[in-house]
């Protein structure tokens, strides 16, 4: 991938609303946003003082590709608006170009939508302790890395930079949302996983768990917001590879949360440097994974 990184934006004469763990966020009139994907890499709600060459752009094409596929399941927030209708200086194009797209304005729901296909990470963790998954019970008998009988819904609260997620009850939710609407969170969610997940294994990635963010417009319609089934979002595995009761090889940033659980850190804020070999074997599997789901 390319080696020219962005690690932080500043556009003249576009508000900045936010800057997130990886996306900078400026108004784009009333009713839109631009969305800007740095190459920033967060890991374990820590975002690490290195970027990833070239992520930014393989995290907008990534997303791009799935929001155009799964249309039939869900709206997404693009509008199909081009960067040059807000961003005149050529400079400032050159590097927003592959790395923002301008969204829908949105009412974002409180909450990441998480689903799981496999067992890995904390679900592996709460199952060894519990035999279950967020709450939800699963056979005995499974191992690290196992599939699970039926892809799981496990919400988590969204926290801000700095500060860790949370995983909560489906009951939560509907607290949260309301009955119905966290209904078709869970409904729409599990439905974008499978179809996902099928595309991705006949490419030769099992995507083991993702996460997606919903927005309400307004007429009250579910929409697809922020990005879709990314390494940055989601655990992807090399099918070839895949036994169950290890642990995979990743083509996400589950490589470098390998090697900081290697290194003496609290997993608190500042984050650790990444050695160049780390940041450049990332920047080779978010490329490698953009090019296997996308060929």
């Amino acid at each position: 991938m390319e080696s020219q990184t962005v690690f932080r934006t500043s556009l003249r004469g576009l508000e900045k609303l936010h800057e997130g763990k990886v996306r900078d966020i400026y108004a784009a009139g009333a009713d839109a946003l631009l969305m800007v994907a740095t190459d920033r890499l967060s890991a374990f709600d820590v975002v690490l003082p290195d970027p990833i060459p070239g992520k930014g752009r393989v995290l907008t094409e990534i997303s791009n590709f799935w929001f155009a596929r799964t249309r039939h399941i869900v709206p997404n927030h693009l509008t199909g608006r081009a960067i040059a209708e807000l961003v005149s200086d050529p400079a400032e194009r050159s590097m927003l170009e592959g790395r923002s797209v301008i969204v829908r304005r949105l009412k974002t729901l409180p909450l990441e939508a998480v689903v799981r296909g496999y067992l890995a990470g904390s679900g592996w963790k709460e199952y060894q302790a519990a035999g279950s998954v967020c709450g939800i019970a699963l056979p005995a008998g499974l191992t690290l890395a196992s599939r699970l009988p039926a892809p799981v819904f496990t919400p988590a609260t969204k926290a801000p930079a700095g500060h860790h997620d949370e995983n909560i009850s489906f009951g939560e939710v509907e607290k949260l949302i309301g009955a119905p609407l966290a209904a078709r969170v869970r409904d729409t969610a599990i439905a974008l996983y499978e179809f996902a997940a099928a595309h991705a294994l006949a490419r030769g990635i099992i995507i083991a768990d993702t996460k997606f963010e919903f927005g309400i417009d307004e007429n009250g319609n579910l929409t697809l917001i922020d990005e879709a089934i990314t390494p940055d979002s989601s655990r992807f595995w090399p099918a070839d590879t895949y036994r169950p009761g290890t642990s995979p090889p990743s083509f996400d940033k589950q490589f470098v949360r390998d090697y900081l659980e290697t290194l003496d850190w609290n997993k608190q804020a500042p984050g650790p440097q990444l050695p160049a070999q780390i940041l450049a074997k990332t920047s080779e599997k978010y490329g490698e994974a953009l090019r296997r789901l996308t060929a």
